[in-house]
């Protein structure tokens, strides 16, 4: 029998620690069928911090740094400049990321440093509980905003790609999402370009993939998505925001 589909070589066989339903298995998959099919395996380097992604070097069979809390562009930018040839990547979450990370993004950003960012916005804190994130929803009931995140006091969510696309260090920006077939496949293709750019020393690339969070939220995994769907992506609209190739939004 043919084989129509099999697990990347670039993805390990442990056991994903992921809560039944949250889509960071699906991420890791399609990063790794992009190191693989790109034929990268062997000169990448790949940077987790704190969060849920905080194990992903479990995953993947490339090399891979530990950062601490929000660090993860700052070591990235180390490792790329001492390791011009090699292919660096951060994956983070938005806890990390857009919040006690933010300076170290925009930063490495602005420089237009060759690295790549793989960026999941689930719109909450997962690893710590479900705390308000900075990309949670005005309205969002987490276990801090009880009542729905109120924006007279907590202001309102930060929009990454949209920020970092005014910026003229950035080459690429793309905001996906894993809620279906179609936009898994606009995903991976969105992750594979973030690479060739680094490959082609475009500078920094960030795709931003909108990921649902089932324990957190109090879902089911199918309502999770759908609830990805009615809600994150109204607010956080899918597209390419910066592309220095063409295809601005």
């Amino acid at each position: 029998m043919a084989v129509v589909f099999e697990k990347p070589k670039t993805l390990t066989d442990a056991v994903l620690h992921y809560c039944p339903g949250c889509t960071h298995g699906i991420i890791h998959t399609l990063v790794a069928q992009a190191i693989e099919e790109l034929g990268i395996e062997g000169k990448t380097v790949g940077v987790a911090p704190v969060g849920c992604a905080v194990m992903a070097y479990n995953y993947f069979t490339c090399d891979m740094v530990e950062a601490p809390h929000g660090r993860a562009p700052a070591i990235a930018t180390g490792l790329k400049r001492a390791l011009p040839d090699n292919i660096i990547f951060t994956y983070q979450g938005d806890g990390d990321l857009a919040a006690i990370g933010t300076a170290e993004t925009v930063h490495s950003a602005t420089r237009g440093e060759n690295i790549t960012v793989i960026f999941v916005n689930n719109a909450i804190y997962g690893m710590t509980g479900g705390q308000m994130a900075p990309t949670s929803l005005p309205g969002q009931i987490t276990q801090t905003t009880p009542y729905g995140r109120d924006t007279s006091t907590a202001g309102y969510p930060v929009r990454i790609c949209e920020m970092l696309s005014t910026l003229d260090g950035v080459a690429y920006a793309e905001r996906v999402s894993v809620d279906c077939v179609s936009n898994i496949r606009k995903a991976k293709a969105a992750i594979q370009k973030a690479f060739q750019n680094q490959i082609d020393k475009k500078g920094f690339s960030i795709v931003e993939v909108l990921s649902s969070c089932p324990t957190n939220w109090g879902l089911t995994p199918v309502e999770a998505l759908d609830w990805l769907r009615d809600n994150m992506i109204p607010y956080y609209p899918l597209g390419v925001y910066k592309d220095i190739t063409g295809g601005d939004k």
